[in-house]
């Protein structure tokens, strides 16, 4: 009896440690079905989209700024606009100290008052110690493309002045004056000295200038005619840059003999030179191509700027040479660039360049 008691436990024992093994081979088997369903659940279905990481308060800030241009500019295309223009925008009282001027506001200045268009001089500046020396340390700068009135080391206050003016960051204050004024468009003219890779670099180092340079390619403006302003400023390409070179395309800077026509820059010492003549012999002012329409960008200034000769050239003279020398000379058409020194001067007869430049752009 006590040998077929225990053979009965035995068998009772395995027979239980059979079905312990056979639980946990259905629940492992159980738990690997569902791993196997939750992976396929998780292959098909459909991915979630991203997260939104920019506050929710810049699409309606975006979406106000289009409808502000769009109720500024109507259905106005880019050359069919005008936008006041400073010459030599850099050389100012407050940017640095030069000698002898062709405004007197800060480039930042300048824009917060209603200027849309820049005229800037790109050199290449290598670093100097006997200059660094002999300034006592105040003239200690790296190499870099620097904005000087001819060569960047000749005479200071006149060929360039301290604190020298670094492009980049002239250009820095350009995109953040545009990022704080959504719907504004900026114009830069550059009369360039440097290499294209040494304009690269220094425009590479402008945080979000990338986000907004305007690529004429991009938008087949050869083909299609330039966009409307306000669709410049819904796409947030609301910068374009011109330069006398045409190595830099590549880099968003039109050259602006292909795209631009222009007059010769003078008025003469005496500024009795009104006549408006193309800058260039091959690219006259009245130029028609098919289907596209070059910007027109007019200079009204002297050989040597003053205070005094701004004032009278600024007013009556600058609206009157539109109207009579300018608008003729290029078929019919408003300059779209106003270049002027000194632009808040003017001659007393209620004319500025602002109020002409505000006059052009409310006409049909």
């Amino acid at each position: 009896m006590i040998d077929m008691d225990m053979k009965r436990r035995g068998f009772r024992g395995r027979l239980a440690g059979v079905l312990r093994r056979g639980r946990a081979r259905r629940t492992l088997v159980g738990l690997l079905l569902l791993a196997l369903l939750g992976t396929a659940t998780t292959a098909t279905a459909s991915p979630a989209p991203p997260a939104v990481t920019a506050p929710t308060s810049v699409a309606p800030a975006a979406r106000a700024a289009a409808g502000a241009a769009a109720a500024r500019w109507g259905d106005r295309r880019l050359d069919e606009v005008s936008f006041l223009t400073t010459h030599n925008a850099f050389t100012n009282y407050e940017d640095s100290r030069w000698s002898s001027v062709n405004q007197s506001e800060s480039v930042r200045g300048q824009l917060e008052g209603g200027v849309r268009g820049l005229s800037l001089d790109t050199h290449w500046y290598e670093r100097s110690t006997w200059l660094c020396v002999i300034s006592f340390g105040s003239d200690c700068y790296p190499s870099d493309v620097y904005l000087c009135h001819g060569e960047c080391k000749t005479f200071a206050g006149a060929t360039y002045a301290l604190p020298r003016q670094s492009f980049h960051g002239t250009m820095q204050t350009v995109v953040d004056f545009l990022a704080a004024h959504p719907q504004e468009v900026v114009t830069v003219f550059l009369e360039d000295y440097v290499s294209a890779d040494q304009l690269g670099r220094s425009l590479g180092r402008v945080r979000g200038l990338s986000d907004m340079v305007f690529r004429p390619d991009e938008w087949g403006v050869r083909q299609n005619g330039w966009p409307k302003v306000a669709d410049l400023v819904t796409s947030n390409k609301r910068l374009l840059i011109f330069s006398d070179r045409s190595d830099r395309e590549n880099l968003g800077v039109m050259y602006d003999r292909s795209w631009t026509v222009s007059n010769f820059w003078s008025l003469g010492d005496l500024g009795n030179d009104l006549s408006c003549v193309s800058r260039w012999s091959d690219v006259p002012l009245d130029r028609q191509e098919p289907g596209f329409r070059r910007l027109f960008t007019m200079s009204h200034h002297r050989n040597v700027p003053t205070v005094l000769t701004a004032a009278l050239d600024n007013g009556a003279k600058l609206r009157n040479r539109i109207a009579e020398q300018c608008r003729p000379a290029a078929g019919g058409r408003n300059p779209n660039f106003v270049s002027v020194d000194f632009h808040r001067l003017s001659d007393g007869s209620g004319h500025t360049p602002a109020s002409v430049v505000a006059e052009l752009n409310s006409g049909p």
